[in-house]
């Protein structure tokens, strides 16, 4: 079937289309999950068993346990019959396993060291913002307070109301008693010169 033409242009089935048109992740779905061939495990697991192991590791019990082994190891082929021995001297069975304990050993202690790195350097942060806040809630609290002291200066306290209703209360009876001083004399002219009359009335 021979393609359409609409206006100059060719319109070709969506079927051949789609079928033509390279295939692309579409972004609203998630994609698909790829097979791998290696097995996966998860990490944290991982370290979490690695610590603790590295923890029995670092006891006293380990040590004890790992000393009895050894001994018993080594009496049991030096003093067992020749055909129940599994390692003869100079027990080189003996020193493969502690090579391979010491060699699994070490990477499992430095894995848990790492961990242990990684919360303290974690901690460590979060101590760092802490003070952080804390030091500007403190100077904040600073100040508020320098202003609450300002403020505090320029507001009329009880103490200064007094001193201040002090001071006027003896300015005012300063001034009556100058004023009743100043008119000592008068009450007795009068007393003299009664009101209405003159002089000339004698």
């Amino acid at each position: 079937m021979a393609p359409e033409r609409d206006g100059g242009r060719e319109r070709v089935p969506a079927g051949a289309t789609a079928a033509g048109r390279p295939r692309t992740p579409r972004l609203d779905q998630p994609r698909p999950p790829r097979r791998r061939i290696l097995p996966e495990w998860d990490p944290e697991a991982f370290g979490r068993l690695s610590e603790s192991v590295a923890r029995f590791l670092g006891t006293g019990r380990f040590i004890v346990w790992m000393t009895f082994v050894i001994i018993l190891w080594v009496v049991w082929n030096v003093s067992a019959p020749k055909e129940l021995r599994f390692d003869e001297y100079p027990f080189i069975f003996l020193t493969l396993m502690l090579s391979l304990q010491a060699s699994y050993a070490a990477p499992l202690i430095l894995l848990a060291q790492n961990r242990q790195d990684d919360r303290d350097r974690v901690n460590l942060e979060q101590d760092r913002k802490q003070n952080e806040r804390s030091i500007a809630d403190t100077e904040y609290l600073t100040r508020e307070i320098a202003a609450l002291r300002i403020g505090l200066g320029e507001v009329a306290t009880r103490d200064w109301i007094r001193s201040e209703l002090q001071d006027m209360v003896k300015e005012v009876e300063g001034r009556q008693n100058g004023h009743k001083d100043h008119q000592g004399p008068f009450p007795a002219m009068r007393a003299e010169h009664p009101p209405g009359r003159d002089a000339d009335d004698h």
